[in-house]
């Protein structure tokens, strides 16, 4: 039943006799139909791509050490797709020491190996973007963030346990009585908002940053995260995360609907046929009658986005349009 789902198959090897077999689940994981060639480790090899050929332990070395172990390496099936296995194997000896048999098992790990490259890749970018130009990506189901990483603790020279016990330490002193009482009164509004504390580095710099917070929303309307980019005040915000995206857009009203429209000269009518929706369906919008998470809104701001308006958060949580001419 396992290897019907082809993500594993088998294999054994019994060395006195040179038989060699595999499952069905394994000719699936190579895309070779079953029986079409002879199982044998050399074709496994064989198809394993050329960087990483090497880890797969030859026969005669096997032979020689009676040692198999593991890896995750990449085959290139016949058809040119390329698929990440992990391949674990165990060898069986005889009284004296020597090996007689092998038997393994091999497992299609590609989406595991995917994510785990994207997820390094995408953890190498945010390090680089703290790093070299100070720009920071937070996401957290509790605030006030205290919850910074190790990039911004190495700026700012505080400790974890500096931050959770004074959520507003990373700014200038003076400021601490104004953001105790401005940030959570933004936090408890629960609509995107932008704050312009002044932060203290490591070095005894004093650098203004500009911190944009975005609720995200679960299908129920109810607030599950918030997330954060900070970049200093003269910096350009990079592209938005998807989460900060998303929370953004569900932070546009009806009013901010109608103001694009205005802007762009537009009436109801003109938005419901550029957009493909009912002219019903644009009216409900505007009167905040759908969810913010509703497709229908996303399909409105995707279609002003589209003729030319830009919606960006400006200090507070209030929204801001611009039309590109």
């Amino acid at each position: 039943m396992i290897e019907a789902q082809g993500l594993t198959g088998t294999w054994s090897w019994v060395l006195a006799t040179g038989e060699q077999t595999w499952s069905p689940g394994l000719y699936d994981i190579l895309g070779i139909a079953p029986g079409a060639v002879r199982p044998d480790y050399a074709l496994l090899r064989e198809l394993a791509h050329p960087d990483d050929r090497a880890s797969l332990v030859e026969p005669a070395e096997i032979l020689r050490t009676g040692v198999l172990g593991e890896r995750v390496v990449r085959i290139v099936r016949r058809d040119g797709t390329m698929r990440a296995l992990a391949i674990r194997g165990e060898v069986f000896h005889a009284p004296d020491g020597r090996p007689m048999g092998l038997v393994g098992v091999v497992l299609d790990v590609t989406d595991r190996e995917r994510l785990g490259r994207a997820q390094r890749l995408k953890q190498r970018r945010r390090r680089a973007l703290a790093r070299q130009a100070r720009i920071f990506t937070f996401t957290e189901r509790v605030v006030p963030f205290v919850e910074y990483g190790p990039e911004f603790l190495e700026m700012t020279g505080l400790r974890r346990e500096e931050i959770c016990e004074n959520w507003v330490v990373p700014a200038v002193p003076e400021e601490w009585p104004h953001w105790r009482e401005q940030i959570p009164q933004l936090y408890a509004a629960g609509k995107p908002f932008t704050v312009t504390p002044t932060l203290r580095l490591a070095g005894g710099e004093r650098v203004p940053f500009r911190m944009t917070l975005v609720p995200s929303r679960d299908a129920a309307g109810l607030i599950e995260s918030w997330t954060m980019v900070m970049v200093p005040a003269d910096t350009v915000a990079p592209r938005p995360e998807p989460d900060l995206g998303a929370g953004l857009e569900q932070g546009i009203q009806g009013r901010h609907l109608r103001a694009a429209r205005a802007l762009l000269d537009w009436s109801m009518t003109d938005l419901a046929r550029a957009s493909g929706l009912s002219f019903s369906t644009v009216r409900r919008l505007e009167e905040n009658a759908d969810g913010p998470a509703a497709r229908s809104r996303q399909t409105a701001i995707a279609t002003l986005r589209a003729a030319g308006i830009s919606f960006s958060l400006i200090e507070g949580n209030a929204i801001a349009l611009t039309r590109a001419d």
